[in-house]
């Protein structure tokens, strides 16, 4: 399962052909500072989960296989380091 870097840099998902209009915003959680949506791409029919925490800047994406979606959601953390 692929997984952008956990850093404070973007992942290194190339976004350069996704806009807003390609991707829904399927689900969406926020709790104490870090922001968690997953996300699906019209495009690829891709499912992902998208992270930012606003007290580190640490931002990173995970696929997110449709049968573990919610896992990926509820757990994105547990799935980053898992790569």
């Amino acid at each position: 399962m692929p997984v952008g870097p956990v850093s404070g840099n973007p992942s290194n998902c190339d976004c350069d052909d996704m806009t807003e209009t390609t991707l829904t915003e399927i689900h969406h959680r926020s709790a104490d500072g870090i922001e968690v949506s997953l996300l699906w791409s019209r495009v690829t029919n891709a499912l992902t989960v998208a992270v930012e925490d606003s007290r580190s800047g640490v931002t990173f994406e995970v696929a997110a296989p449709a049968d573990k979606a919610l896992d990926v959601f509820e757990h994105p953390f547990a799935y980053a380091t898992a790569a």
